[in-house]
């Protein structure tokens, strides 16, 4: 079984932010499970009471063969929204994906242990974890090019249309990467 969990903040004034790239991966996971696989595929179902997170259930002939899941925590306190799920659902392989400030919008990377540095929501995760060798979406968001914006203030900033284009058709070529990549027996 597989977990990914995607980074982000909830809410409707955090959507379309750079912060939101794992959310948005996520997303664009499922819903290309539901145009391309047999798979079943749940709804988003609110699991705040029991995991802090909205969760997204994958099964193969009635078998749970993995999890979506979005934190309903803020960014830095991600990794208690992880444990609990990681508590009752052992995964095979634990994927996360993430914003990455390091990385020029439109690129994205696919790598094992390496995470950016300073973002407190992966060091959240990487806190509730015993192997911070797991698989990373790393997702690319650098796109301020001439102006002056401090990180944690750009990435609450919320991206044009032509920007957004951008991401979402770079968050498709890394799912498919990964669903390559991770044979993750879809």
């Amino acid at each position: 079984m597989f977990i990914i969990t995607g980074l982000g903040n909830f809410g409707k004034e955090y959507v379309n932010t750079p912060h939101n790239a794992g959310f948005m991966f996520v997303d664009k996971f499922r819903e290309y499970l539901v145009q391309n696989s047999n798979l079943q595929i749940s709804e988003w179902e609110d699991e705040r009471k029991l995991f802090l997170s909205e969760l997204c259930k994958i099964k193969k002939g009635g078998e749970l063969i993995g999890i979506l899941q979005k934190p309903l925590t803020y960014m830095n306190n991600s990794g208690s929204a992880v444990r609990l799920l990681l508590k009752k659902h052992k995964a095979d392989k634990y994927i996360l994906a993430h914003d990455d400030l390091d990385i020029p919008l439109d690129t994205c990377k696919i790598h094992k242990g390496k995470s950016p540095k300073g973002h407190r929501g992966i060091l959240s995760v990487e806190g509730v974890l015993p192997d911070k060798d797991f698989l990373r979406v790393r997702i690319g968001i650098e796109n301020r090019k001439e102006r002056v914006i401090p990180g944690e203030e750009y990435v609450l900033i919320p991206y044009s249309k032509k920007e957004l284009v951008v991401l979402k058709g770079c968050i498709e070529r890394s799912l498919i990467d990964l669903i390559q990549s991770a044979d993750l027996k879809l």
